[in-house]
This record gives C-alpha cells, sequence and structure tokens, in this order.
C-alpha cells in the first residue's frame, strides 16, 4: 500500500501530470482538498473508489482514512492543488506516516505563479532586469514568517516576488516593497490562476488595493511583484546568441546544408 501525494496544478483539470492523473484512475481511495481541486480531477477516479474531500476534515481525522486504508491495503491518491512542495500542509501528514511506517511518494504538480506566468504570456525570469522569483507569503492568522522572511527583508533582492494567501494584506505589501520597488513598481494579481473564471489585474504597488476592492476579491489569489510584469526593454539572452559558444554550439558555427 502507497500512499501518493500528488499536486493537481493550478486550477484547469488538463494541468495535472500524465503520472498523477494515471495514479487518480487507479486507486481504490482518493482524498481531495475540496475547496482548491477541481471535481473534474478526481471524477476520474475508479467508479467504485472511495472519493471523500477533505476540507472539513481535521489532520487527524485525514490520518485515521489514510490508516484505515493501509489495513486494508488500498492505495491512496491524496491530491492537493498546485504543487505539494509549496504551502501544501503535505509535511506534517508525511511525519505522522512515517510514525506509522506507511509509504509514500510525492508526485509534482504546476505551481500557480508558473500557471499564472503562463496565463500572462511572460517571463518571470529576464536579463539582466530579474533572474530571481521567490516564493513567500505574508505573516497573518495562520502563521507568522520566520527571521528574515519579512517582505522588508525579501524586498531589498529587487527579485520578482510571487506572494501567495496575502491578498488581505495588502496595505502592507506596499508599505514594506514601496522603498525597494518604488509605488509604481508592476503587480498583477492572479485571481484563481488557470481555472474558468480566472483574472488578471495589472496595477501597481500603488494601485493594487483600489483593484481588489473594485473587483472584491478576498481569496484565492496570487500577488505578482517585479518589473518583469511591466513594459521593459531587456536584451536578448546568451542561450541563442549566434556569437555566444557553449558545449551544444561552437561559435560562428555554420548552420549545415539540407
Amino acid at each position: 500500500m502507497t500512499v501518493y501525494f500528488i499536486g493537481a496544478g493550478p486550477g484547469a483539470p488538463d494541468l495535472i501530470t500524465v503520472r498523477g492523473l494515471k495514479l487518480i484512475e487507479r486507486c481504490p481511495v482518493c482524498m481531495f482538498a475540496g475547496s482548491l481541486v477541481p471535481e473534474e480531477i478526481v471524477a476520474a477516479a475508479p467508479e467504485d473508489a472511495e472519493v471523500t474531500d477533505t476540507a472539513p476534515l481535521n489532520l487527524d481525522e485525514i490520518i485515521e482514512m489514510i490508516r484505515v486504508a493501509d489495513e486494508k491495503g488500498q492505495d491512496v491518491a491524496r491530491v492537493h492543488s498546485g504543487d505539494p512542495a509549496i504551502y501544501g500542509a503535505t509535511a506534517e501528514q508525511m511525519r505522522r506516516l512515517d510514525k506509522l511506517a506507511i509509504e509514500y511518494e510525492v508526485v509534482p504538480g504546476v505551481p500557480a505563479f508558473a500557471g499564472a506566468a503562463a496565463a500572462l504570456k511572460t517571463e518571470l525570469t529576464l536579463p539582466e532586469i530579474a533572474q530571481t522569483v521567490i516564493v513567500t507569503r505574508t505573516g497573518m492568522k495562520a502563521s507568522s514568517m520566520p527571521k528574515g522572511e519579512q517582505l522588508e527583508v525579501l524586498g531589498k533582492s529587487g527579485a520578482t516576488l510571487a506572494i501567495h494567501l496575502s491578498i488581505r494584506n495588502l496595505v502592507y505589501i506596499r508599505e514594506a516593497l514601496e522603498p525597494y520597488y518604488g509605488e509604481d513598481c508592476p503587480v498583477v494579481i492572479a485571481y484563481r490562476a488557470t481555472w474558468p473564471d480566472e483574472l488578471y489585474i495589472r496595477t501597481t504597488l500603488a494601485g493594487m488595493k483600489e483593484e481588489v476592492r473594485k473587483n472584491k476579491i478576498t481569496r484565492t489569489a496570487l500577488i505578482l511583484v517585479g518589473p518583469v510584469l511591466g513594459e521593459v526593454n531587456f536584451r536578448d539572452s546568451d542561450l541563442y546568441n549566434a556569437d555566444y559558444s557553449h558545449v551544444l554550439r561552437n561559435k560562428g558555427k555554420k548552420k549545415a546544408k539540407a
């Protein structure tokens, strides 16, 4: 028996990996985070599978369901949104499974910031503009931020920021980042990225709070911040530069004749 922690992707049902979908199709037990995972994904479970929305369950109840499946020798598809490695609350489940000597594997998924960047048709890293993406959140009711991970510290990097779980903390985000990015720094509010009702709001640090209020967004939104999101001039990378040589291409090498 194995528990499979599966990343379902940011929302669109067809953005789940082939591996993840095949596991859902064969596991007799499917447990999914119903508030964030599309029902179309878990609809792929076997007709006689036990499918449970774990949104109303606590950790003890979730682990007990897995323990019962283990006793029956049934594989479990434990489906989470996005990628299990990012704000997935999977580590605490794995720790419990380790104590119970229950086997598990992790299947990665498309994270929300990647889904949003694809919809925006943009790179989050551009030559000489930004070469770093920081995935973070802000301290609110759920938990505080570890020392050194506050936006006042991370903002000094000037990197592209993908700020999760913070749509109600916009005043703080502006105050923390404005000294480093400026009030006119481009911001994209990605609401339910890749879902049918997705919405992308292009704004600035100064204007984001008003735009979010106007669109009545209170949850399930990602905040992208950084110069790469605006109209910027950047040089071509050296990856495809004809005058730049690397191990797979010699400098100035002519294209072979057909």
